[in-house]
């Protein structure tokens, strides 16, 4: 259920450049802060947060987008048997979804504690949310992402028991879906998440399809 809705935090000190500025690299600037209203600039601007190798800030709008069409879902027979095995919840445990994400003992970690603070911050306006998949009193899989209008942008998953990622992804997708979502981005196709039936789409498109995401009411899924 939701309640007043997301908190609109006070406006960026800092802006980005035009998207028609853009060239065809995937970074398209470079510093700023994590501040709630930056973050929210940019999502609506079309970017994430990322940081380059040698630690500085950066923004990214891949050149090709991945996204995850609602209707192009593929579930294998193995989660399918798996759906029954794990409770998913929504909010039901936000920070420990995000530091699940940011294990360092994960291969190509990028989620530093700027970055975990930073999203914390954002769910306690409203604004991120996570997924969360369980055994029992065992959170072993989930993922979390920022939500505006129809939009959801998907961060990062993680998981320590069989499919209970994918679990949550498919339990999100269905519910996301029947209650007026629009676009599920997740940054980059990934082999991962091409398997799972994401595609690309150039950035002109997304763009535009983006706008209209956002413009659109907000799916009634998240606690507030």
């Amino acid at each position: 259920m939701t309640g007043a809705g997301p908190i609109e935090p006070p406006l960026s000190a800092f802006t980005f450049p035009d998207a028609r500025s853009w060239g065809p690299d995937d970074c398209v600037a470079v510093g700023g802060d994590l501040a709630p209203g930056t973050l929210l600039r940019a999502y609506r601007s079309g970017l994430f947060p990322m940081n380059l190798p040698d630690g500085r800030l950066a923004w990214w709008s891949p050149a090709q987008r991945g996204i995850l069409p609602l209707d192009g879902l593929r579930v294998t027979r193995s989660t399918r048997r798996s759906i029954r095995r794990y409770d998913v919840t929504v909010d039901g445990a936000f920070e420990a979804v995000v530091e699940g994400c940011a294990d360092p003992q994960r291969s190509n970690g990028w989620i530093t504690d700027d970055i975990v603070q930073a999203y914390v911050e954002m769910h306690e306006l409203g604004w991120a949310h996570s997924v969360e998949a369980w055994m029992g009193a065992e959170l072993v899989g989930g993922f979390y992402g920022v939500a505006i209008g129809g939009a959801f942008f998907g961060e990062s998953m993680f998981h320590s028991r069989p499919d209970a990622s994918k679990v949550a992804l498919v339990r999100f997708v269905d519910a996301f879906a029947g209650s007026g979502g629009v676009l599920l981005d997740v940054q980059w196709a990934t082999d991962h998440l091409v398997s799972l039936g994401a595609i690309e789409m150039p950035r002109d498109e997304y763009l535009v399809a983006l706008a209209a995401a956002i413009s659109a009411p907000a799916p009634n899924l998240w606690p507030r």
